[in-house]
């Protein structure tokens, strides 16, 4: 029995319901089923869905470049079970792909890459063209170039001669595809195509529109196309919102958000007549390395090829939370136990509430980089800080905990280096504080690591070396407001690391106090 005394025992076993309840409604709360109406089934089959034909370990980076026919043709199976058709952007090593989508009865939109290299650029025209002719009744329509003027690799003036030759030697309708607003910035290039193919992302608009308000953005910007091009035809080329990823101002990611958005979409576009391809098939994790964790959870279904439940039935936000639930009392277990007793009332009623921050924050720290961690160096920091957060557990329950023979020892161990344990939690506060100040954009808000060593320190002060921590103290304090700016006050995410933060700063505040 862990505590030692009735007057410690009842508060003691309230305090432990009390852990279970919050760490259970903490991740239902983060994972609970949400029913939306269905966008798509088996019997009523959705328009477009880009198609990149990578499995999850590869990259159109690799070298050698080898993609598997076996996995595009068990993609183009699943994917004719919801669509009619598919969209690709390159033809190199894509040249089986009309056959294949001919045996599963999906038409497909095929891309050429168009870049700065003539050359190259120049081998894709070639197959793409060949490609038309050759499968005129698989190939609906060609795309001559994906947002090759927004990457500013030719001129308008060289997209349309590019157009132009196209045109000349295919009978399909030949367009090309790019975020909205550079439609109008180049204004010699709608002339030449047979129709606009227009990207509507409103998560990375540079002013983000949150879930809220992006179905009326995209139904705002494609009726000004529509006028503004009559009377040809607009194509949403390109149209989605990521499930995982850090929030922009009010555009936050999730699944449900994705689902959400998706569905209204679809719902809007069969109401009002539009053309529409949606982003995108699968989750494709190599975009992670150059557009942050975000990049890699567009996808319908996931780099697994699983059912995300984004166009049918309901879906959650968090997938695994039973087994983040699941482990979670594991180690709230193992940690009450490695307490042992308690020897004061008021520490009854901290000592499980604290395992429980631990165990939630843990978890939730885990799920972020099993999400966002990209690189060797990123796991090695992640599990750098979950070791971080273990210590300091250790270190906060047993200042609870009545202390005898191994446990004494190991406290007192613990609080000797309690310096060095803030420290290095202020350092990596300081360096993630920093990424968020001046390199944002693909950066996840990493506010699980820090909330368990920012509570302990700041109910426990311990003596620190005063120069290295007043210099971390500043840097986290005054990035507080600064991404906070950047961010925008309705940044949820940006608000809960500036809580943190907040915390974290005020705990080593006080630990300089007693240091001096």
């Amino acid at each position: 029995m862990p505590a030692t005394s009735r007057s410690i025992l009842l508060p003691y076993l309230l305090a432990c319901v009390l852990g279970l309840l919050a760490l259970a409604g903490f991740w239902y709360g983060l994972g609970k089923p949400v029913v939306l109406p269905d966008a798509a089934s088996a019997t009523h089959k959705l328009q477009c869905a880009s198609y990149t034909p990578f499995d999850k370990d590869q990259s159109p980076f690799d070298q050698p470049f080898k993609l598997r026919p076996e996995r595009m043709d068990a993609d183009l199976a699943l994917l004719a079970t919801r669509f009619q058709c598919i969209r690709t952007y390159s033809m190199t090593g894509l040249e089986g792909i009309p056959a294949l989508a001919r045996k599963h009865g999906l038409k497909v939109m095929i891309g050429a890459w168009v870049n700065s290299n003539p050359v190259d650029t120049q081998k894709e025209i070639k197959a793409l063209i060949e490609a038309a002719n050759a499968n005129p009744d698989v190939v609906t329509a060609v795309i001559v170039g994906n947002e090759t003027l927004l990457r500013k690799e030719v001129t308008g003036k060289q997209l349309a001669t590019l157009i132009r030759q196209v045109k000349s030697q295919v009978k399909q309708p030949v367009t090309y595809a790019d975020v909205w607003d550079f439609w109008l910035q180049y204004p010699e290039v709608a002339p030449e195509v047979d129709f606009l193919t227009i990207h509507l992302l409103p998560y990375w608009e540079d002013n983000p529109s949150g879930i809220d308000k992006a179905l009326a953005h995209v139904a705002e910007v494609h009726d000004r196309f529509a006028k503004l091009f009559a009377p040809k035809d607009i194509l949403i080329g390109e149209t989605g919102w990521p499930s995982e990823g850090r929030q922009r101002e009010t555009a936050l990611p999730s699944r449900v958000n994705e689902a959400r958005f998706i569905r209204g979409v679809v719902a809007m576009a069969e109401q009002r007549g539009w053309h529409y391809n949606l982003i995108e098939a699968f989750d494709q994790p190599w975009k992670r390395a150059s557009e942050g964790a975000v990049g890699g959870y567009w996808g319908l279904f996931d780099a697994d090829r699983q059912d995300k439940g984004v166009l049918q039935g309901p879906v959650t936000n968090v997938p695994f939370w039973p087994q983040w639930l699941g482990a979670g009392v594991v180690l709230w277990l193992v940690t009450l136990a490695f307490a042992g007793r308690v020897a004061e009332r008021r520490n009854a009623w901290l000592l499980p509430l604290l395992a429980a921050v631990g165990a939630g924050s843990l978890g939730a720290w885990g799920e972020l980089m099993r999400i966002n961690a990209r690189f060797a160096e990123e796991w090695v920091w992640a599990v750098l800080l979950a070791g971080l957060n273990f210590i300091v557990l250790a270190y906060g329950v047993l200042a609870l905990a009545k202390r005898e023979g191994w446990r004494e020892r190991l406290f007192a161990w613990l609080e000797r280096r309690g310096g060095w344990w803030l420290a290095a939690a202020g350092f990596a506060a300081a360096v993630m504080m920093l990424g968020l100040v001046f390199d944002a954009r693909y950066r996840s808000f990493p506010s699980a690591a820090l909330v368990l060593p920012a509570l302990v320190y700041l109910l426990r002060p311990v003596r620190v070396r005063r120069p290295e921590v007043l210099l971390l103290t500043a840097i986290v304090g005054v990035g507080i407001p600064l991404q906070l700016a950047i961010e925008g006050v309705q940044n949820q995410q940006a608000w809960a690391w500036a809580i943190v933060s907040g915390l974290m700063v005020w705990a080593m505040v006080r630990s300089l106090r007693i240091s001096r």
